[in-house]
């Protein structure tokens, strides 16, 4: 509604009427003028309403001048004065905002989806890198490490490896018998204590079976990490002596709802743990984790005193009965809690004179620089696998979803520039009415932070909504998501710090710009005229600004998506379709290894029974899981090494794996019935392996030895095709095969692929029942398609693709509703001049062009900035890139050209209601 216009005596009578009510002592004194404020305020509000500024100042007076007028309600303390005007403030915020619910839509919208990003973002970055493990003090946890030179006496390890920055290798394996040692001469730490995540055992619980991930710990396990079950008792000490002293278990707070139902007379119970029978002695407290990570949780603990009854395997040179005696496999994790009062270094020190000792004693030992090193770090997190996986992506989305919340903050401060700019004339009155720049300053940023504050608790319950949609992103199709994304206060606060942040950050320009109102000038009719001096700077620079962050967020989503497309795109060298997986693990202490081949074959010969089943095969390793085997390979004629050998791929499989996979045998054959555990040990080598060590020689008949303690001679029968392996990011590697029932260790864990005519799940009652014919109590695991095992190899990617893209979407829009809203400003501003520019004889389409090149300069502007950040942005994500380099010309330029076009289709509109200016409308404009 237009704005009447003012006699300057009213505000004189307003300001003298409240002198009066000083002077007479009904108000105490000047600091109390400051209530009176709120009688020019809702006497502005009123004359803004279309009431005469008499009639304003009347009613005003009526509803407040009582209030105002009491002496005990004016004797209020100073901290209930600022409690009252900060009330007041919002609640002429909350009015003001209501009263354009398209700018307070748009300006939430945005700031909700940048803060919403981030949260849900923030809260898988929490719980994958940061949470701690659920035990007492986690702080007090201390993670062993060993760092170690290349030559050095770690040969032979079953765990986690890494470079070091240093030089050498760092792990967290230690031998058994070092962990004894080191445990016995501990004077440093309160305690120490070893556990190992062993995978999974078939757990057998009223005669069925399925597989439960176990986690193996020493007898002091849960007296060092402070855990106390939920129901009966953890291992102890007595059950970790002798082998087979401890036939005891205790279960996870899931398996005990799953399996028992919750029962209270749980404890006690029996139950099969690989055949094996045990009884429940305890059930850990449902947020209990182990001391692996925070992340995942062991459904069956048991103590190391029953690995070689449980678990019987040999791993290594050494051919001892029970890894517990091992003196070259390192194999067992380490954490201690620190002692009050030693410090880590010292602990450190002290803990590597028993290291030294303990390694002097159970090997041999050439030189000092053979001897590792012991380094103490941080245990709260356990080891903490997802850090050296997740820890660059989840910062890459961090900083990518920090773009968005930037861009969506900017679009907010540019909606404020331009309302502040609208309300000009508002400010005017209210400083002509005696209200100070300070009281105008606190009013816009009470509404500034507001927007934010309405647009962080949105912003909390969209990533509410979607809090679990990155865990199953990340989980396999196959399986539930290794993780639930849990609130917690630290995502509280982190929504509410990011959400005052914005509101403090974007709203001080826009306040700083209306206390700069000149009054005498604001509240003339003539106020802005053809000869005004061009506002709207700032708006400008903040759509540049805008235009370049989506320039780096669409270049990111560019690069992602067409890493996707080319990594689903690649040649993999196999038929995947119609291709069925499961996995099966068999016991070893109902298999030993003399007889799991048999019971592999006879699995293989019941599939095969099955109608629909076209072919089946079996492989030691899938291919696209992420995991392979590496054998030191010494082609003929090449002389073994002390140290240094080749090593190629390898993959122990069945007689039709190239048939079931329809991988081409280029020379010489497959594998066929004449391939016996007592014949010649054969093998299949691929192209790329042929090439590499008989480029010049068929490789047909030559042989190789496998293996780097028990080398075994193994004659070449065939050449296949490359076929892509553990990775569908990594090309074909010198890889062969070998026949599984020629080794002499079997295979005890194994995945069956078999081709069907149709739809694998309508056979998969029946491949159960094939099954459960040669063995009842053997689970089928991880039922899953070829397909759906290459989508889960590719998961990272296309998590990165489908959220950069949203990401780039969402900043399209947020550019487009800048240059919509600054090019609207610009034209409302200018509208005088255009109306002389018609006047004068300017066409239209000049009109057009004007507005439109002004919107182009600024698009121009941002998207070269924004190129250049994008050129930093693609360096940094090279490593995650495929088939693309950094500077990818077609993603830069496709994004470049997106980004004009959208810009100038959101300043189309504004351009368009410039061209259809009437002159004499816009000369008489306000």
């Amino acid at each position: 509604m237009k704005v009447r216009r003012f006699d300057p005596g009213i505000f004189a009578r307003v300001r003298s009427w409240l002198r009066a009510l000083i002077q007479r002592g009904r108000l105490e004194s000047e600091m109390e003028l400051e209530l009176a404020n709120h009688l020019e305020a809702r006497a502005a509000d009123l004359i803004r309403s279309g009431c005469t500024p008499e009639e304003a100042v009347r009613r005003a007076r009526v509803e407040l001048g009582p209030a105002l007028m009491h002496k005990e309600g004016m004797r209020a303390s100073v901290g209930l004065r600022w409690v009252d005007e900060t009330v007041g403030d919002l609640r002429y915020a909350a009015r003001m905002l209501r009263k354009s619910p398209s700018f307070t839509g748009i300006a939430v919208g945005s700031l909700a989806l940048g803060i919403g990003a981030n949260t849900a973002i923030f809260t898988v970055a929490q719980h994958m890198l940061l949470d701690r493990l659920d035990v007492p003090h986690p702080e007090q946890l201390r993670m062993f490490y060993l760092n170690e030179s290349r030559d050095g006496v770690v040969n032979e390890l079953w765990g986690w490896w890494d470079d070091h920055p240093s030089g050498g290798r760092v792990t967290t394996s230690f031998t058994y018998p070092v962990y004894e040692q080191i445990r016995n001469q501990n004077k440093s730490l309160a305690d120490v204590m070893a556990f190992k995540p062993y995978g999974r055992m078939t757990v057998t619980i009223r005669g069925e079976a399925e597989a439960a991930d176990a986690e193996m710990v020493s007898g002091n396990y849960y007296s060092v990490l402070g855990v106390r079950p939920q129901l009966g008792r953890g291992i102890q000490n007595s059950d970790d002596g002798e082998v087979g002293s401890g036939p005891v278990v205790v279960i996870s707070d899931r398996l005990w709802t799953n399996r028992f139902g919750r029962a209270a007379d749980v404890v006690g119970k029996s139950l099969l743990v690989n055949a094996t029978p045990m009884t429940v002695v305890g059930v850990n407290p449902p947020g209990f984790t182990g001391a692996y990570s925070a992340q995942g949780t062991p459904d069956i603990l048991l103590p190391f005193s029953m690995q070689p009854i449980v678990a019987p395997q040999e791993l290594g040179s050494e051919k001892v009965p029970s890894l517990l005696q091992s003196k070259s496999l390192w194999w067992v994790l380490v954490m201690g809690r620190a002692k009050a009062g030693v410090s880590t270094a010292k602990a450190e020190a002290e803990l590597n004179v028993a290291l030294n000792a303990a390694v002097r004693s159970t090997m041999p030992v050439k030189t000092e620089d053979q001897l590792p090193r012991l380094l103490l770090k941080d245990g709260s997190r356990g080891q903490n696998p997802n850090t050296d996986d997740m820890e660059k992506p989840v910062y890459v989305l961090m900083a990518l979803s920090g773009l968005v919340l930037l861009l969506a903050c900017a679009n907010l401060a540019n909606l404020l520039l331009a309302r502040m700019g609208a309300r000009q004339r508002e400010m005017s009155v209210r400083l002509a009415l005696g209200a100070g720049r300070w009281r105008i300053l606190r009013q816009t940023m009470t509404e500034s932070l507001l927007l934010s504050l309405m647009g962080g608790a949105t912003g909390l319950l969209l990533a509410w909504a979607m809090r679990n949609a990155l865990p199953r992103m990340l989980a396999d199709s196959w399986a539930p998501p290794a993780f639930a994304a849990k609130f917690s206060w630290p995502i509280f606060l982190f929504a509410a710090a990011i959400s005052i942040a914005t509101g403090l950050l974007f709203g001080l320009g826009p306040a700083w710009q209306a206390t700069r109102v000149q009054v005498s000038s604001s509240l003339k009719d003539s106020g802005q005229t053809a000869t005004r001096r061009r506002r709207g700077f700032g708006g400008k620079a903040i759509v540049v600004l805008q235009v370049a962050l989506s320039m780096v967020l669409v270049v990111g989503a560019g690069l992602f998506a067409r890493t996707l497309m080319r990594l689903e795109g690649s040649a993999l060298g196999i038929r995947p379709h119609n291709l069925l997986l499961f996995n099966v693990e068999l016991p070893e202490a109902r298999y030993p290894k003399s007889t799991s081949t048999p019971i592999l074959q006879r699995l293989e010969e019941g599939i095969a029974t099955v109608p629909g089943v076209q072919e089946v095969t079996l492989t030691r390793e899938p291919l696209f899981s992420g995991s392979a085997v590496n054998q030191t390979f010494i082609p003929e004629g090449t002389q073994r090494k002390a140290e240094g050998n080749p090593s190629v791929l390898a993959n122990r499989v069945g007689r039709d794996f190239f048939s079931t996979f329809a991988i081409r045998v280029l020379a010489g054959r497959g594998f066929d019935g004449s391939d016996t555990r007592a014949s010649l040990k054969v093998a299949v080598v691929n192209e790329s392996l042929a090439k590499k060590y008989f480029a010049n020689a068929n490789p047909i008949g030559k042989t190789f030895e496998e293996g780097r303690f028990q080398p075994a001679t193994i004659t070449i029968v065939g050449v296949c095709a490359d076929a892509k392996y553990y990775r569908v990011r990594e090309d074909a590697a010198p890889t062969y095969y070998t026949p599984y029932w020629q080794k002499a260790d079997g295979v005890h864990d194994a995945t069956f692929a078999i081709r069907t005519s149709g739809a694998g799940a309508a056979v998969l009652p029946s491949l159960r029942d094939a099954i459960r014919q040669v063995d009842p109590n053997l689970p089928i695991l991880d039922v899953r398609t070829q397909d759906e095992q290459i989508a889960a190899n590719l998961r990272q990617e296309r998590l990165f693709a489908a959220l950069t893209s949203g990401f780039g979407v969402l900043a399209l829009l947020l550019a487009c509703v800048g240059v919509y809203g600054v090019m609207v400003y610009s034209v409302t501003q200018r509208t005088n001049e255009i109306g002389i520019r018609m006047a004068l004889g300017a066409q239209p389409g000049r009109v057009l062009r004007m507005v439109l090149g002004e919107a182009t300069w600024m698009v121009l502007i941002g998207v070269v900035a924004g190129i250049g950040s994008a050129l930093m942005l693609a360096s940094a994500i090279a490593a995650m890139l495929y088939g693309l380099k950094p500077w990818d010309p077609v993603t830069f330029a496709v994004s470049s050209v997106l980004l004009i076009l959208a810009a100038l289709a959101a300043s189309w509109i504004p351009a368009r209601r410039a061209a259809g200016v009437e002159p004499m409308t816009a000369l008489r404009h306000e």
